[in-house]
């Protein structure tokens, strides 16, 4: 048969949409098996993964099997950094009174200050501190840097209202080339009048917060105004009204052990013995006085020594896994402290430079000092 030249073209463009139409089907098919073939892999591997994790998970567990203390908790809803040093509040002083007796060494004042036109509010925890920005410049002309002082009210303050918050602030001096040098902010902060506005800023502070189990046994091991957070701790625990406006009902121990140079310098006594005589069975409080005690080798009375006196039932309450340490007060007394809980864990078969990693790691170990 004899085709013209255009019905030869007609025909192969007539057969062009079947052609395609082949070459579709075909791809559809092998894209088709290609995509079940990668998720078939993928199952695999994720098989694999899960597998694998498993397997691996398993020396995680027995590792926590073998440990007797418990991982940290994480405080919920705590306040942080409300107010920044570009951003402070200013804040009014409504007192400002010593806290010292007639014979004390130094200048140590109690200070409190009206939050109540913070906006945001300035609310804060117990445990927690607030930085304090002093007036005035430094020798290069550059504002005072600001400093942290830890919180010495509960979150209801001194007047159970909420509104504010209190510091208990010791004066600052040492001697350079024969002269007498007063610290900037904690002389500006001694000195300071009812009415004054401060700049403030914070609260800041995770460290030295109570836990929240009712039942719990709080050690506080303070010197000076160390006292400033256990002071806050005690409240909450202990002042009827305080307990009236929390949910929270202390049903645990509390041990102070304060340490100071002399019994003029013993901070905030008559609430501290108030507790005492209200709360034998919840309440313990043990001092060391350096001039005027001795210690069992005839040497000035440190917190360390009481420590060690008391190494027995300190160690017996460690084992229980509700038991936090609280440590506040001068860097000079954390080693003295770790000597005497070395001696007293040595006696029991323990070895302190194992325990306290694992106590802090737990979250059963609080450290702040300056």
């Amino acid at each position: 048969m004899v085709y013209s030249q255009a019905k030869v073209i007609a025909g192969g463009l007539a057969h062009i949409p079947i052609v395609i139409s082949v070459f579709y089907l075909i791809m559809t098919f092998f894209n088709k098996r290609a995509i079940k073939f990668e998720e078939a892999n993928k199952s695999k591997k994720t098989e694999a993964k899960v597998v694998e994790s498993k397997s691996e998970s398993k020396p995680v567990a027995a590792a926590k099997v073998e440990s007797p203390k418990p991982l940290k908790k994480k405080h919920a809803d705590v306040p942080v950094n409300i107010y920044r040093p570009k951003t402070p509040f200013e804040g009014t002083v409504t007192g400002n009174y010593s806290l010292l007796k007639e014979g004390a060494i130094g200048r140590v004042n109690h200070i409190t200050f009206d939050l109540k036109e913070s906006d945001p509010f300035l609310n804060y925890i117990e445990g927690q501190s607030i930085g304090i920005m002093p007036e005035g410049e430094d020798a290069n002309g550059k504002p005072h840097k600001l400093r942290l002082y830890s919180i010495a009210s509960t979150r209801h303050g001194d007047d159970f209202e909420g509104n504010t918050v209190s510091l208990c602030v010791r004066q600052l001096q040492y001697e350079k080339d024969g002269e007498t040098i007063n610290g900037v902010c904690s002389s500006y902060l001694c000195d300071i009048k009812p009415g004054a506005k401060v700049k403030i800023t914070g609260p800041v502070g995770k460290e030295m917060l109570l836990p929240d189990e009712e039942d719990a046994n709080i050690v506080m091991l303070a010197t000076g105004t160390g006292i400033a957070p256990m002071r806050a701790y005690l409240r909450r625990m202990f002042e009827a009204t305080e307990k009236e406006k929390n949910k929270w009902n202390f049903k645990g121990k509390a041990w102070l052990f304060m340490g100071a140079p002399k019994s003029a310098n013993l901070l905030y006594e008559e609430d501290l013995q108030r507790y005492l005589e209200t709360y034998p069975d919840n309440f313990k409080y043990t001092k060391a006085i350096s001039r005027e005690q001795q210690n069992t080798k005839g040497g000035r009375m440190y917190i360390q020594d009481r420590v060690l006196e008391s190494a027995n039932e300190i160690f017996n309450m460690i084992e229980d896994e509700k038991t936090h340490i609280y440590l506040c007060g001068l860097k000079g007394m954390e080693p003295g402290i770790d000597e005497a809980m070395t001696k007293a864990a040595e006696e029991k078969g323990l070895n302190w430079s194992e325990l306290r990693p694992q106590l802090k790691k737990a979250g059963r170990w609080h450290v702040e000092t300056y």
